[in-house]
């Protein structure tokens, strides 16, 4: 029921993927649309850390439910948005707020409701959920957009905002372990040396970074070397993902989350820099199955990594700082490999990108400790 909650949730946000089209509607400049769809991103990351903390402390389940109520008071009064003022703006700002806080929360209840023993394995299926939602939102907005206007759309998310609400009321609260005695929220921070957090909390930025760089440019530069049709790029890249979590999410579970996370690095750094020698249709495809294995190992063993490395009890934090710093990476990521772009051309972004990686990656290895069997961390 938790993970249902939490694909009718991302559902409901998903939607509004393609509110671009509706604004464009009105006239306004692209920095303006922008602005409108990046304020829910910046409120969210802005958000996470504060109700990450509150969700160790209260539990996953009413900050859940506070966040979807917060989005389903908002959304209704998206039928009022006649231009790109300040309405769609102010409205972006509380969804972005109510994002941030259920889905955090909605995580953190899953994988509370998951065998402790395979918290991997269980953070890899949870992102399953997001990664279907994320396929199938736009293509549902756009048909809703086409057959019966935007008034539906909005509809349509408030139902689905009903359907996760509903879920979540029908789990159960988990309660929390006992502390381990080194104190919990932001304080655990501040007993971790600033050299090594910023050492670990290099690896999701730079992630986010080289998933946007990957991402975002990929259509660009498909057209740019003669490739009409990159749809089946994403199709390749969400299915390996998938089917890499099903079939390999619980590796780190089993062998320790750091030998999972220097090969799966390893696969995207050489997926990027066989992107830069793509010059066919079916070497596209290629590179994108390959990426969404990479992509696949990565994210659980790496989001595990950071809670084991913060404790379990403090799992709502961790939880949402890793997304926080992966959205971090994401954010400004996209224009800096954008700038490479015009500087350099898009096959040297996508070898800088991983180069970048690989940088960041020994340093990582290098530097930041093993969590397997820690009690000081809370490693399982």
């Amino acid at each position: 029921m938790a993970l249902a909650g939490y694909f009718f949730l991302f559902m409901a946000v998903s939607l509004f993927f393609l509110l671009p089209i509706v604004l464009d509607t009105f006239g306004p400049r692209q920095s303006r649309i922008g602005l409108i769809m990046g304020i829910h991103s910046v409120v969210a990351i802005a958000i996470r850390p504060l109700f990450g903390r509150m969700i160790d402390v209260r539990g996953g389940r009413r900050i859940a439910i506070l966040g979807l109520l917060v989005l389903l008071f908002a959304t209704p009064f998206f039928h009022l948005v006649r231009d790109a003022g300040w309405l769609p703006l102010l409205l972006r700002a509380v969804t972005g707020l109510g994002w941030g806080i259920s889905m955090t929360a909605t995580i953190a209840i899953c994988s509370d409701l998951a065998p402790v023993e395979r918290l991997a394995l269980s953070m890899g299926v949870i992102g399953i959920a997001g990664l279907v939602a994320n396929a199938l939102g736009p293509l549902l907005a756009e048909e809703l957009l086409r057959s019966s206007g935007a008034g539906w759309l909005y509809n349509v998310s408030i139902l689905f905002l009903v359907a996760a609400l509903a879920c979540l009321l029908l789990t159960r609260e988990i309660v929390k372990p006992a502390s381990d005695g080194r104190g919990g929220g932001m304080g655990v921070l501040r007993t971790v040396p600033w050299v090594l957090a910023a050492v670990i909390s290099a690896m999701p930025v730079f992630h986010g970074a080289i998933r946007g760089a990957m991402i975002y440019f990929i259509a660009v530069f498909g057209k740019s070397v003669g490739i009409g049709r990159v749809g089946p790029f994403f199709l390749v890249f969400s299915l390996a993902a998938i089917l890499t979590r099903f079939g390999m999410g619980d590796l780190s579970d089993r062998h320790g989350r750091k030998k999972v996370i220097l090969p799966a690095a390893l696969i995207i750094v050489g997926n990027l820099f066989l992107i830069a020698q793509v010059r066919s249709f079916p070497l596209l495809v290629v590179t994108g199955f390959v990426g969404g294995l990479g992509q696949g190992l990565i994210f659980p063993a790496l989001s595990t990594y950071v809670i084991d490395f913060l404790g379990r009890e403090n799992k709502g934090l961790a939880i949402s700082l890793y997304l926080s710093l992966f959205d971090v990476g994401m954010g400004i990521g996209s224009p800096f490999f954008g700038w490479v772009s015009d500087v350099a051309g898009y096959r040297w972004m996508y070898r800088i990108a991983g180069l970048f990686l690989l940088a960041s990656t020994a340093v990582f290895m290098l530097k930041a400790p093993a969590t397997e069997g820690s009690k000081l961390r809370g490693g399982a």
